[in-house]
């Protein structure tokens, strides 16, 4: 950090902080009830707590809150430069920032001092254009919400994840053993397919490979161009080798089936490799970067993504805390799920999740009938798998097309069996059609009170939704707005749990406990431990409490596991 700006309309101070210490500003910076506006609060935050140790409260991001006014709408520019063109008409020089590039001992000339006391202005101005429009839209609550939470985000990044190397390059080296072996047996399919005589001729690719491993058939799997030329003898119409036009034959030809194996198996050798501690910086964490709004309302994560990180503990536990600490972890049970319930007021959904019975099995018996009932063990689990699919798919959105592909089922198939669903959830289907019709007539979508966060459709138009010829994007805005109130209803809980776990560490526990990772709908904190079961009792309440905000019915529980890694 070079330099500090801060200030009114009236008088603004630009500060060179490799001169001049700021600490004395410490008290107005952290006090809750002086407004600080930012635009990327979150970069700036954790400069400032990171070379003036200070955690800065009472933030208003201009723009976060451009996001949360025009969340949905694409191509609209969120930069400061285009702010300040679309409120106050004005075209931002940005040739005196690239001046900041560089920067060593030399004072700020006159343009750099002016260019930094500018934004102090132009900040607030925007300040005043934005108000207005969360005050029409009913938009104050999840203003203040992604306002707080912020610096949430801002304090992840900023602690990291610590990772084991040894324990991650070990991994990494079986995943490629894990790869090759697979190689192997494709190898072995083909040379037993009687289509594919052709491809056997043997390669010796190492010299000093044992007999027993060397490549059997002159074939690069890796190769998209050469494996779907292979394909093309078993499944002639085959356009590419991606996954989505794979998945359809997966079950129809078992060499697809391995081959789709060996693909997601050398994903993870390549994503998670050792190319991966280069995201690892020289404290040994890793410092991912949030993206706090989504059309959705969700949250993302890169560079590196963690919410990717593959939920089984093998890459999972990588990640360790110091000695003396562990992880505590929560994260909510069937959150989506509890959504959909609450939403839908559906009594079958609302009795099992009261009751903590298997949701998939009842809503199986009442689809299939006799079907499940007449069915044995492993005829039970295809017809759980089909609905379990269903259940989860209704927060996506998922029509007959998507059921058909995942299931590997026809098309027919998965609309007779949405049809079932349906007719068995009268309740679901009402509620899912409300959205629906809503988006399609309004051009917009909101999420459960009291946050009522809105997403735009682009392309919409007054009464679109009777225009046959835009059937295409009608059909786009109805799937958004079924699955935006359940996601993003779920994103406005799992923020507000943040918001809750932030204040109560910093009042209470600010010495023994941290938060380090949120993924979705599970929120990691490391704790000392000594205090880990205390804590772990607090978190859960805190959880839980965030949760009945958005669904009053206090069905919605968090699940809290203590662990000296990170886990799922």
């Amino acid at each position: 950090m070079i330099m500090l700006q801060i200030g009114d309309k009236e008088r603004q101070y630009v500060i060179d902080t490799r001169v001049i210490d700021v600490t004395p500003l410490k008290q107005i910076l952290e006090d809750e009830k002086i407004i600080k506006i930012f635009h990327n609060a979150k970069f700036d935050y954790k400069f400032i707590k990171r070379w003036a140790n200070i955690d800065v409260q009472g933030i208003y991001d201009t723009y976060l809150m451009e996001r949360v006014i025009n969340c949905g709408k694409q191509d609209y520019g969120y930069s400061l430069a285009r702010c300040v063109d679309r409120y106050l008409g004005i075209n931002l020089d940005k040739t005196t920032r690239s001046k900041f590039i560089g920067l060593t001992g030399q004072p700020f000339t006159v343009d750099q001092i002016t260019y930094g006391s500018k934004d102090v202005i132009y900040l607030l101005d925007i300040r005043e254009k934005q108000l207005p429009s969360l005050h029409t839209h009913k938009l104050e609550q999840v203003a203040r919400l992604e306002n707080e939470v912020v610096k949430v985000f801002a304090e992840i990044e900023y602690e990291g994840l610590a990772i084991d190397k040894d324990k991650w390059t070990a991994m990494a080296k079986e995943n490629i053993k894990l790869a090759y072996a697979q190689e192997l047996k494709l190898d072995d399919m083909v040379l037993k397919h009687s289509l594919l005589a052709h491809y056997h001729t043997p390669m010796q690719t190492d010299m000093f490979l044992p007999a027993d491993e060397l490549r059997r058939i002159l074939l690069n799997w890796g190769s998209p161009m050469q494996t779907l030329k292979l394909f093309k003898n078993l499944v002639p119409n085959l356009e590419d080798v991606n996954g989505k036009n794979l998945n359809k034959h997966r079950y129809k030809h078992k060499l697809i089936d391995e081959y789709i194996k060996y693909k997601e198996r050398t994903k993870l050798a390549n994503s998670y490799g050792t190319k991966f501690f280069n995201y690892v910086n020289n404290d040994g964490k890793v410092h991912t970067n949030f993206s706090q709004i989504l059309d959705t309302g969700r949250v993302s994560s890169s560079k590196p993504n963690m919410q990717q990180i593959p939920s089984d503990n093998t890459f999972r536990n990588c990640f360790i805390t110091e000695e003396g600490w562990v992880f505590i972890s929560s994260d909510y049970s069937s959150q989506e799920l509890n959504v959909i319930a609450y939403g839908s007021q559906d009594p079958v959904w609302l009795d099992a999740l009261h009751k903590g019975l298997d949701l998939h099995g009842i809503c199986a018996d009442l689809v299939f009938e006799d079907r499940w009932r007449d069915a044995d063990a492993d005829g039970k689990k295809k017809l759980r798998t089909q609905i379990k699919t269903i259940n989860f798919g209704l927060a996506y959105g998922m029509g007959p097309f998507k059921l058909s592909d995942t299931l590997q089922i026809s098309k027919q198939e998965a609309q007779d069996l949405i049809t079932k669903y349906f007719t068995a959830f009268p309740n679901i289907k009402e509620f899912l059609n409300k959205l629906g019709t809503f988006g399609k007539r309004n051009g917009y979508i909101q999420t459960f009170a009291p946050f009522y966060r809105r997403r735009w459709f682009d392309n919409w138009y007054p009464r679109m939704w009777n225009d046959r010829d835009k059937m295409i994007e009608l059909g786009s805005i109805e799937r958004a707005s079924k699955n935006t109130p359940i996601q993003g209803s779920s994103a406005d809980m799992t923020k507000l749990a943040l918001i809750y776990i932030y204040r109560e560490i910093k009042e209470s526990w600010s010495d023994t406990v941290k938060i380090v990772m949120t993924v979705h709908d599970q929120i990691d904190t490391i704790c000392r431990e000594d205090v880990a079961e205390e804590w772990a009792i607090r978190m859960t309440e805190l959880m839980e409490r965030a949760a009945t905000v958005v669904i009053p019915n206090g069905l919605l529980k968090a699940d809290t596991n203590i662990s000296k890694t990170w886990e799922k």
